[in-house]
């Protein structure tokens, strides 16, 4: 069998950009913010191998700091028991052997974690000798006991074995075989006065102890070797000049690129379109090398002439590209690692290039295919021009770019290597928190000392961070696991169950129900919704409710996906005004039309010299009265916007377009839509994953969620991420309607699903920031179901109430006393403060996924950090295919929301995009710092200082075999789990027994505690308190 020829060079190249592209963000425009790990590229490697390569790659950090970790232990955040645990288990058997019979191993790393040791350069080090009392007070930490040792064992060495000795027995005593006497000790005796050695006092002991152990420390880690330091693996010519000129080349390049890119890419909000777009980014950009921008450039000589020189060529992009890496010197082995460093470079960009051309459905003007490729190409030559002129300027260097590694290898500066000052310094810290005084380290030989200090720093600061974040992940592991462990059972098989069973239980139907987002915000909704209404039943499902669509409301001007990101919708539904509202709606929409347009050309007027100067004039003060009310009266304004809006808005009486006639859908007339046996096999999958196949209620509510605030770039994080950013209510309206069809009942009934002819199914949205609930279609609401609607109704209103009541005890601005109505005003004024940069607070307490019968959570008080995911194993099939399918969806959305706010709150300002206010509203793409900027990716810090970055724990009711099974069939699951990714969990579905993933299978968990804390409702739990809080159980005593 012969062997398959080799790619062509620019075959091989194109290989190359697209294993590169692989490491840029996955962040979409912001208008349709999606939730995805941003260390996606990295998931094929154990957790902490990848976030701490990962830390190196992007220059962040992988943990948060040891400051916050001890901080967290200081609270009992962290219990210190759980800590010297998982120093145990990581050491396994070594964890009690001894080093050099001073200490244990794990003594040694408990130390280590808790009491820090201050790390300084040796200037920073002598400065702090010099002026604090190190040298002459034991540190505070010590505890008496180890402090009395201390003292006590070196008074009794000095008395003993070097008091009045000649100089020979004092090198015996304190050296052993070494051959000359140090200096240190006979100026030490001196300077405190050897002659009154019987009347020193305990501070002038302490002194000398101190002193004597720091010139040991010292004498005994001077002549370790330090390990070599290998040169980073810097590729670009960048990092180069760096080093040597200290000038950042990327900052001259940046500056006309971010131009570029913000141009091309622009959605609609720039005021001047960059000409020959339609032609593509490098055409384009090739064109304006004689524009204003080009000329206010110092290298601009350099870059016309290479921008001649490829006109000259007629270069593709991708040759253009093949160019500038042979004129760079980087050979094909490189190409991989050279262009991923080169896109890092400005990797929100370049990310956003990637997003747009591979996902162009989600954009109103799309771009071409191949636009990354031309990105790259323009990048690589504007670093050229800068390259060549900076060599020129500083080195009167003219020579070929290729050889440039070579030239300045010799002037490059070599990585730092350790201090023996700093090694003894930490040895100093540590022997005075184990009470070692010099007579216990005066024996110590050469090789002891570099054992010791080989102990100490291969546990290093990230090393100590790492052990911290799983103490920091195991309490609340516990804590969940003992909870659910702790829950009294309230599964009742429906064949065995009485009649007269109450009716909250599985055996009555209930009065409604309620199917939501398995969003973590939700948890509290449906808690107090079932504390005020226990007769009535929630579900959780996917916020598209399996409903995957292009969707345009009536007022809006482009189909927008409504699934999550990895499905592409196939098909298409719009909102329609009913037809004797057509005229009306008609009017109103050319009356926006005209507003928008009168709107965007004074915006376009306000950037104009003259015309800018004109209208600042004549509406500035005018503009000023609006902005103060949103500020400072922003209810009020709100209701006058609304009030004033009213005739400008679609008619009420909507509906959607579901029913697809023709063969084939598609966006047109007549294609849009779904055909019954579609709707039918929706229903079906919705109703199956969530185990509402039987007991259905009269009512049954599907509400999806969003969140409606102003000033907001990042709105669309705070949406539904099962609808790809974008609000889930017309997902639950089209749930209701698909689901209330007499057709689609009619072919569930043929499929063992019956729905009762009184079930009405009605969709609703969640407004998550306002705590507001639309219902819609309520025409269609038969009059038989009308007295019990306004109950449940009157009952959701409650609830709305009560969530914002619990949401605010997170909000420092509002007052832990303050009414259930107060609540609900407070949440409706942040919605609508053009000044508010935490409208709500999002997803920034999840930490659990919960797969399973809510009877297994119910009455569980979760404080809003759990995806509740309803599943009934008992009605799953013998191969688990219902569980396997809602696993396949959960576990890549579920895992993406906690580990984007996980990196975004580890590092703020390298994974996340750092604090809102100066931020920047970029092209409707992105934000940027300032004026000019790398695209900010990940979250903002108001929507993540709340949040505990922990892995996500994923609780699936099932047995260990059936979970072992689907690990096995789901790749993607398994490689989340396998690599630690999220932590796993199963939950026994006729029993409390729980097994827990110890990263090779599922093992038996023990629970700490068999009782839970107990509150009459959610708010006697909560009431006066604003951090997290522990679980309890909810409800009646028994």
């Amino acid at each position: 069998m012969s062997d398959s020829p080799d790619p062509s060079p620019l075959e091989s190249l194109r290989h190359a950009i697209d294993h590169a592209a692989h490491w840029l963000p996955a962040q979409g425009p912001i208008a349709v913010f999606v939730h995805h790990n941003t260390l996606h590229a990295l998931e094929s490697l154990p957790f902490d191998d990848a976030v701490q390569q990962g830390a190196t790659i992007f220059g962040c950090q992988p943990y948060l700091t040891e400051d916050r970790y001890r901080d967290a232990l200081g609270r009992g955040r962290i219990r210190l028991a759980e800590l010297q645990a998982v120093v145990r288990e990581e050491l396994a058997a070594t964890a009690d052997q001894s080093i050099l019979g001073l200490i244990t191993r794990a003594e040694l790393r408990d130390v280590l974690l808790q009491y820090p040791l201050p790390v300084a350069t040796e200037p920073e080090l002598d400065w702090f000798l010099a002026q604090t009392n190190a040298l002459r007070t034991i540190r505070p930490e010590a505890s008496s006991a180890e402090r009395l040792r201390f003292l006590s064992e070196t008074r009794r060495w000095v008395l003993r074995d070097l008091r009045g000795g000649n100089e020979g027995e004092r090198i015996v005593a304190l050296r052993g075989e070494r051959a000359c006497a140090p200096q240190w000790l006979e100026q030490l005796f001196d300077e405190l006065d050897e002659s009154r050695i019987e009347s020193w006092d305990e501070a002038t002991w302490e002194t000398f102890a101190l002193r004597a152990l720091w010139h040991l420390c010292r004498d005994g880690v001077r002549d370790i070797p330090n390990k070599p330091r290998p040169m980073p693996l810097d590729l670009r010519p960048r990092d180069w000049l760096l080093d040597v000129l200290q000038v950042d080349s990327d900052a001259l390049v940046h500056e006309p690129l971010i131009r570029f890119c913000a141009a091309f890419l622009d959605q609609g909000l720039a005021r001047w379109p960059l000409p020959m777009r339609e032609q593509g980014f490098f055409r384009a950009v090739l064109a304006l090398a004689e524009t204003d921008i080009a000329s206010r450039l110092a290298w601009r000589a350099d870059w016309k002439a290479l921008v001649l020189a490829e006109r000259a060529a007629g270069r593709s992009p991708l040759e253009s590209v093949a160019e500038s890496l042979a004129d760079l010197g980087i050979a094909p082995a490189e190409w991989s690692d050279f262009l991923a460093q080169t896109l890092l470079a400005l990797r929100g960009w370049a990310g956003m290039f990637h997003q747009v051309e591979t996902r162009g459905d989600r954009v109103a003007l799309p771009i071409p295919e191949g636009s990354l490729v031309e990105f790259l190409a323009i990048r690589l030559l504007l670093d050229r021009a800068v390259i060549r002129w900076l060599i020129r300027e500083h080195f009167q260097d003219t020579a070929p770019l290729a050889g440039l590694r070579q030239r300045l290898q010799p002037l490059r500066s070599q990585p730092p290597v350790g201090s023996a000052e700093l090694r003894a310094f930490r040895i100093f810290q540590l022997a005075q928190l184990f009470g070692w005084a010099a007579s216990d380290l005066v024996h110590l030989r050469a090789a002891d000392w570099e054992t010791l200090v080989t102990e100490i720093e291969s546990f290093s600061s990230r090393e100590r961070r790492r052990t911290f974040h799983l103490a920091y992940e195991r309490r609340l592991r516990t804590q969940t696991l003992d909870a659910l462990a702790a829950m009294p059972r309230r599964l009742q098989s429906l064949e065995s169950a009485p009649e007269s069973a109450p009716a909250s239980s599985p055996s009555q139907v209930p009065r409604f129900q309620a199917i939501f987002c398995i969003d973590e915000r939700e948890e509290s909704f449906r808690r107090h919704l079932t504390e005020l209404a226990p007769d009535c039943e929630t579900f959780g499902a996917a916020g598209f409710f399996s409903i995957p669509m292009y969707y345009r409301g009536a007022a809006e001007a482009y189909f927008v996906p409504l699934c999550p990101v990895v499905i592409r919708p196939g098909h298409w539904v719009e909102e329609v005004v009913d037809a004797d509202a057509e005229s009306q709606h008609r009017q109103r929409a050319k009356t926006r039309r005209l507003l928008a347009a009168t709107a965007h050309r004074v915006h376009l007027a306000s950037r104009d010299l003259f015309l800018g100067s004109l209208v600042s004039t004549i509406f500035g003060l005018l503009s000023a009265v609006p902005l103060m009310t949103r500020v400072l009266l922003p209810r009020w304004t709100a209701k006058m916007r609304r009030s004033l809006g009213r005739f400008l808005r679609t008619p009420p009486a909507t509906r959607l377009h579901l029913e697809r006639h023709e063969a084939a859908a598609g966006p047109e007339n007549g294609h849009r839509g779904f055909a019954v046996p579609e709707m039918t096999d929706l229903a079906e999958r919705l109703l199956r994953d969530i185990g509402l196949t039987r007991r259905l209620a009269r009512l049954v509510f599907v509400i999806g969620h969003g969140s409606n605030s102003l000033n907001n770039p990042h709105k669309s994080a705070y949406d539904c991420g099962a609808c790809g950013g974008s609000s889930g209510g017309p997902n639950g309206r089209a749930a209701a309607q698909i689901l209330n069809d007499a057709r689609v009942r009619a072919g569930l009934a043929q499929r063992g699903i019956e729905i009762p002819e009184s079930t009405i199914f009605v969709g609703g949205f969640h407004n998550t920031c306002d705590d507001s609930v639309t219902l819609f279609d309520l025409e269609s609401l038969p009059q038989s179901h009308a007295a019990e609607f306004q109950q449940a109704k009157r009952e959701i209103r409650q609830t709305c109430e009560r969530n914002a009541h619990e949401r605010c005890r997170r909000f420092m601005s509002a007052p832990l006393a303050q009414s259930f109505e107060d609540a609900r005003h407070h949440v409706e004024a942040r919605s609508e403060d053009l000044a508010q940069p935490r409208p709500e607070l999002g997803h920034a307490t999840n930490a659990i996924a919960i797969v399973g019968r809510r009877e297994r959570t119910r009455g569980l008080f979760l404080d809003r950090r759990a995806f509740l995911v309803s599943y009934d194993p008992e009605q799953d099939t013998a191969d688990h295919a219902i569980l396997a399918r809602i696993l396949a969806a959960v576990f890549p959305v579920c895992a993406g929301i906690n580990l984007e706010y996980y990196f975004s709150h580890i590092d703020s300002q390298g994974f996340g995009c750092g604090s809102k206010l100066p931020h920047n509203l970029t092209g409707l793409l992105g934000v940027m710092d300032g004026a000019l900027s790398d695209l900010r990716t990940g979250l903002p810090w108001q929507m993540v200082e709340i949040h505990e970055p922990v892995r996500l724990l994923m609780v699936i009711e099932t047995t260990p075999a059936a979970m072992l099974a689907i690990l096995e069939r789901l790749p993607a699951v398994g490689q989340l789990c396998r690599n630690a990714w999220v932590q796993l969990a199963t939950l026994d579905p006729d029993s409390q027994t729980i097994h827990v993933w110890n990263g090779e299978t599922l093992v038996p968990y023990t629970p700490s505690s068999t009782t839970l804390p107990h509150a009459a409702s959610s708010v006697d739990w909560y009431r006066g308190w604003r951090e997290h809080l522990e679980f309890a159980r909810i409800g009646p005593e028994t």
